[in-house]
Formats: structure tokens, C-alpha cells, sequence
């Protein structure tokens, strides 16, 4: 049945693509990267985004340029809840809705980039015969892309060692897609510019703290607990903690008196983040790993405990093991990544060996050979 939809499907050169999935920036402006490179190749492209309904996709793609469907599906929560149920109901709808969006759009090859709409899709294509490939952006693999992977053409990954989940004949090492103003960071232009964008002192050394787009809880605790050491420590502080926390953090920064912590809600201007910070704390997404290794600066990263499969630890560990960052548990972060940091910002051989090392592990243009995988397979469709 397969080989009999491919065969009929190869008739007309196919140059329809969908990429499906999202829910997070993480997963979003990857997948984003990813549609303009392949317009980049193939300006004839004719892409179509599936995301989650209500998520954050059908905002940010529009706003690029592409056409997005929504679907219903949503999440499992972890406990027994009745909650549950609703979900498997909107699971069947959306696997329903996807096999009626595949037909009418008739692609040459899907993609999934994770996130709550990358099952249905896949799945669905898959089994219609139509080709798929999965953009897997952590060190371990989840149980949904394990299962997708079975029936996959292609699989793109960022880390070694993903033959533990998936067919190694599969896999292509491409790295994550970072936005193209994220690969250029490490020019002198973008630091000088980064210090007058912040008001920093160029003189002094910057410590660069994410505590997330909303708020990471433990790293601004951790923060604010140690406001007396960063005081008397000679430093500067970037620090973005997010909306949720900005009232109680701005409180515990005008209580301290110290002029040289510039405190956002959130950063726009990334990039210039990267460029004058010399040490980064940060929580382990796949995105901001892919993101500090171009960036190339010592890393403090502190994985957050509510992710599935704990994957931000697996994702540290596989940079603490190259010696290309110092992976800290949550639950010691509020007492010891002040400290930590300080002493690194001291040490300039191990800040220097550190950045070496995190450099070393940049993937250039991981966008452009996902693209290229993307339009070998609608190739290689379009010949069966």
C-alpha cells in the first residue's frame, strides 16, 4: 500500500514541505531556521507549519512569513487526572484533522521538530507512505521520537551517541539550528555594541545570568541570596529574570545599592548578551546549549528539574563531560552558583580552556544541512 502511494504520489515534482511541532521558543524558532533555509535553497518551497492550538507557533510563525494549522492536541499531565481523558479525545481529533491536512496538502516529505503536534503529524504521514524526518535536539532522545523513528527516513541529531535510540543508517549529525545573528556572536563589533546597549562598563568583567523568559526560580534565588558577595566580588551582572520574578528581583537589587547589575525582564537583543558576558549561568535547553557553544564563553548551567525524561541534565552532562561547561544540581544552585561563578571569573586559564573546549563542539549552518537532508528526501521521493 506503501510502495503504491509513493509510486503514485512521484508522478508531480512535489515542492510542498510541512514542518510540524513547537510549544516552545525552543522548538519554534529552530523550526522557523530551518523553513528559511530550505527557502534559501529552493525558493519555490511551498511550506506549511502544524502546530498546537493556542501555543506559541501561532504567533511566531505567521509573524515570519509562513502559513500555520492548528490542531488540538495538548500535553499529558504526569499524575491521574480526569484531565487525562480530555486530552486522549483531543489526541484521536488531532491525529484525524492531521490525515485530512496531509491530504489536501499533499507534501513531499514532513519534518517534526517536537513539541505536542509532531506526533500526530508524523504518525500520520508515515502511515500514508509519505516520507519524514525528525529534528531530535536533545542528548536523550523522548519517548515520542523514539517511537516516530521506527518508521523515519531521516534522523537529524546534536549530540553523539544517539544510535542508543534510533537506527544508526538513520542518523545525520547536524546540530540544532540557532537564529543566524547567534552564529556571528563572537565578533568584536557585536561586543563593543553589547556594552553600549547595556550601559555596561567595558572594564569590568560581566557575569551573564538567564533566569529565564518568565523565571527560572532557583537561579534567581540564587541571585538575589547572594547579592552580598556579587557586592564586594568587582564584578558586573546582566541579568534577565524574567516577568514573573522582575517586582521581587529590581526590590532585592535597590536594596543592595549596587550600580553595576543591570537587571531585565527579558533580553531582546541576545546576542549582544552573549558577545560581552565572560561567564553564562543558564538552564540546559537544547536551543541555549546549541547557542552557548557559538556564543563560546565558560557555562554554569543549571538543568531545570520540570522537564520530561530530565533531559536538561542529560544535556549538561554531555558538556560537562568534554569539560565545556560545570553542570550544577537545582537543588544546590541557590548556595553554590554565586560562588562557583565568582571563583571561575577569577580563574582565567580554566575560563580560557572552558571556551575552548565549548567551541569546539559548534556545528556551523546546522539550519542549512537539515535543509539540505529535507530536500534530498523529496528528491529522492520524487525519483521512486
Amino acid at each position: 500500500m506503501n510502495q503504491f502511494r509513493m509510486k503514485s504520489r512521484s508522478r508531480n515534482i512535489k515542492n510542498r514541505i510541512i514542518i510540524s511541532g513547537g510549544g516552545t521558543g525552543g522548538h519554534v524558532f529552530p523550526a522557523i531556521a530551518i523553513a528559511g533555509a530550505i527557502k534559501e535553497r529552493k525558493p519555490d518551497a511551498d511550506i506549511l507549519f502544524v502546530g498546537a492550538e493556542n501555543r506559541l507557533e501561532m504567533e511566531k510563525v505567521p509573524e515570519a512569513g509562513y502559513k500555520i494549522k492548528g490542531l488540538p492536541v495538548e500535553g499529558f499531565r504526569r499524575k491521574l487526572s480526569v484531565h487525562n481523558i480530555k486530552v486522549i479525545v483531543k489526541l484521536f481529533r488531532s491525529l484525524d484533522m492531521a490525515r485530512k491536512i496531509l491530504k489536501e496538502f499533499d507534501p513531499g516529505v514532513v519534518v517534526g521538530v517536537g513539541g505536542y503536534a509532531s506526533g500526530p503529524v508524523l504518525r500520520s504521514a508515515s502511515a500514508m507512505g509519505i516520507p519524514t524526518l525528525i529534528q531530535e535536539q536533545n542528548s536523550f532522545a523522548g519517548v515520542t521520537n523514539r517511537m516516530l523513528s521506527r518508521k523515519a527516513s531521516r534522523i537529524c541529531v546534536a549530540f553523539d551517541g544517539m544510535d542508543r535510540f534510533f537506527p544508526s543508517d538513520k542518523i545525520v549529525k547536524t546540530g540544532n539550528p540557532v537564529r543566524k545573528e547567534i552564529e556571528i556572536v563572537r565578533s568584536a563589533e557585536y561586543r563593543f555594541e553589547g556594552y553600549k546597549y547595556f550601559n555596561l562598563d567595558k572594564t569590568l568583567k560581566t557575569l551573564l545570568i538567564l533566569g529565564g523568559s518568565l523565571g527560572a526560580r532557583t537561579i534567581n534565588q540564587g541571585v538575589m541570596k547572594n547579592l552580598g558577595q556579587v557586592n564586594v566580588s568587582g564584578i558586573q551582572i546582566l541579568w534577565q529574570c524574567g516577568k514573573y520574578y522582575y517586582p521581587e528581583a529590581k526590590k532585592a537589587v535597590d536594596d543592595s545599592g549596587n550600580k553595576n547589575i543591570i537587571l531585565k525582564d527579558f533580553i531582546s537583543r541576545m546576542e549582544l548578551a552573549y558577545a560581552v558576558s565572560d561567564v553564562i549561568i543558564s538552564r540546559a535547553g537544547a536551543i541555549t546549549i546549541s547557542e552557548l557553544c557559538h556564543a563560546g564563553k565558560p557555562a554554569i548551567l543549571v538543568p531545570s528539574p520540570n522537564v520530561a525524561e530530565d533531559h536538561q541534565t542529560r544535556n549538561a552532562m554531555a558538556l560537562e563531560e568534554k569539560s565545556a561547561a560545570i553542570c550544577m544540581a537545582d537543588s544546590e544552585a541557590v548556595q553554590k552558583m554565586i560562588p562557583v561563578a565568582l571563583e571561575l571569573l577569577k580563574d582565567e586559564e580554566r575560563m580560557k580552556r572552558m571556551s575552548e573546549k565549548i567551541l569546539s563542539l559548534v556545528i556551523e549552518d546546522s539550519a542549512g544541512k537539515i535543509a539540505e537532508e529535507v530536500l534530498g528526501l523529496m528528491e529522492q521521493g520524487e525519483r521512486e
